[in-house]
């Protein structure tokens, strides 16, 4: 929690009011082109530290990506500058709260690609896997034939993840396409070609991973919208299909229902 110190006047002179300003974090990312990432940086840096933003925001001609916080006013300046970008008036974002600040200082990073997979021509903008909405994800991922797959890095899924879900143990996104280029062929000789179902954090590696698995062939694959994030917020824990926390890459670390801050850490 941030405090603002306010002067006011008393019969004594000045006095000092400390009122509080709740912070908040906005996850965010698009898959929209950008022409000039460099021509973007600049201005988006100097936008951003004008209203005391801290996090780091990726930048790449396949779009942006990233987790910011600050007050609630200034995050959404944020969102809508972003938005008024060509092309990403429907980018969609997921807000959460935080005790203290969560970052340490505000990077607005260049990159080859927003979310690294290190696998030229996919291009989750042309052909992406079938989204779910958190509502309808329990049903989907209940069903036997079904082959649920969480993409995220091994720590994370330490923290927690759905059930019947399949951890790839990956040290890094980098090692998905070859992790599932092994499993695909196991069940290409087995005659098989099932549903995935797919998730991560925030939706984006998710999103890049089923653009992958169609374009090794497969057809039905599907996608959490907005992630793990958007499931614990929305979801009731009763109904809930979550096991464990979600792990966040801030100072928060772990969050669970209704994006509540957990104590501890992921070892």
């Amino acid at each position: 929690m941030l405090w603002a110190m306010r002067d006011g006047l008393t019969s004594g002179g000045f006095c000092f009011m400390r009122a509080a300003i709740m912070l908040s974090v906005v996850a965010l990312y698009y898959f929209a082109p950008i022409s000039d990432p460099r021509a973007v940086r600049e201005p988006l840096f100097a936008f951003c530290e004008e209203r005391e933003i801290k996090g780091t925001l990726l930048i790449a001609k396949e779009g942006v990506n990233g987790t910011i916080a600050g007050v609630q006013e200034a995050l959404e300046d944020v969102v809508a500058y972003i938005r008024s970008w060509d092309g990403f008036a429907a980018m969609d974002v997921k807000y959460s709260h935080a005790e203290a600040m969560p970052f340490g200082r505000l990077k607005v990073r260049l990159k080859r690609e927003i979310v690294t997979m290190g696998v030229e021509g996919i291009d989750p903008r042309s052909d992406v896997g079938h989204y779910v909405d958190p509502a309808d994800w329990n049903a989907l991922i209940s069903d036997p034939e079904t082959i649920v797959i969480d993409t995220r890095n091994d720590f994370e899924v330490q923290a927690g993840t759905f059930e019947r879900a399949i951890n790839p143990e990956t040290a890094s996104f980098r090692q998905f396409p070859a992790w599932f280029d092994a499993e695909a062929e196991k069940l290409r000789a087995e005659g098989k070609s099932p549903k995935f179902a797919m998730f991560c954090t925030g939706g984006i590696r998710c999103e890049k991973a089923t653009a992958y698995v169609r374009a090794q062939g497969f057809d039905e694959v599907y996608h959490l919208k907005g992630g793990i994030l958007k499931y614990l917020e929305e979801v009731p824990p009763a109904e809930s299909r979550w096991q464990g926390d979600c792990y966040v890459f801030d100072e928060r670390e772990l969050i669970g229902h209704g994006l509540e801050l957990r104590k501890g850490k992921v070892a």
